[in-house]
This record gives structure tokens, C-alpha cells and sequence, in this order.
């Protein structure tokens, strides 16, 4: 599975993406800078591909997932509570392609709150 990293105000957080259609075209498509949107403890962000929902669509997803967002032609990453969730797991919005998934501890990314800067590179 191939290795990115996800790099925001100086921090550098490991990840890998899924051997699926719309993971291997954001993989293809790298380097990818946006700015950050939040969503309870989740980070999306446009990288301007248009993918249709596939096999993997889920609205069900746990801390540390990385999911395609159709609607929003967004990576959405996510590491903690978003406002849909009833428990501990983060709830998406609406469905998304879960393309991959962090390495790192999800943790890290709630001191990154506020940051107004992404780039998703190639390790």
C-alpha cells in the first residue's frame, strides 16, 4: 500500500492509501495542498478530483480513517468526534470512500486544530 504524508504547520503524519480505484488516483495525483476545513474532530479539504461513491462507502468510520467526499471533492480526515457521532467514533456527514488510513496516532491532529494549511505528499 503506498505511503503518503500528511504535513501541516511543520507536523508530519504518516498515512497509507488502500489499493482501491479512487485511492490510487489522489496517490496519482500528489502533491496536494488545500486549506483546512473543520468538522468536529475531522479535517477536510478540497483536492479537486471528481469520484463517484464506490464499495467502500460508509458513513461509519473510526478515528485515524482517511475518506474520499464526493460532495465536497474532499479527502476528509478523521481523528476524534465530528457532531453526528452518539459515542466515541466519528460519524461522516454523508458517505465517503474510506481510501486509506493514518499511521500515526489520529491524537496528534487535535493539537493541529486552527492550522489553515494541508499538503499531502509521496513519502
Amino acid at each position: 500500500m503506498p505511503k503518503i504524508k500528511i504535513i501541516i504547520d511543520g507536523q508530519t503524519i504518516l498515512a497509507e492509501l488502500y489499493d482501491t480505484d479512487c485511492a490510487m488516483k489522489i496517490y496519482n495525483n500528489l502533491p496536494i495542498q488545500s486549506q483546512i476545513n473543520e468538522w468536529g474532530d475531522e479535517f477536510y479539504f478540497s483536492i479537486g478530483l471528481k469520484m463517484p461513491l464506490d464499495s467502500t462507502a460508509t458513513t461509519s468510520v473510526k478515528a485515524g480513517d482517511i475518506g474520499y467526499w464526493p460532495p465536497g471533492e474532499a479527502l476528509a480526515v478523521f481523528f476524534g468526534k465530528t457532531p453526528l457521532s452518539k459515542g466515541d467514533d466519528p460519524v461522516a456527514a454523508s458517505e465517503v470512500n474510506i481510501v486509506g488510513r493514518l499511521l500515526d496516532d489520529p491524537s496528534i491532529l487535535k493539537k493541529l486544530k486552527g492550522s489553515k494549511h494541508i499538503k499531502i505528499e509521496k513519502e
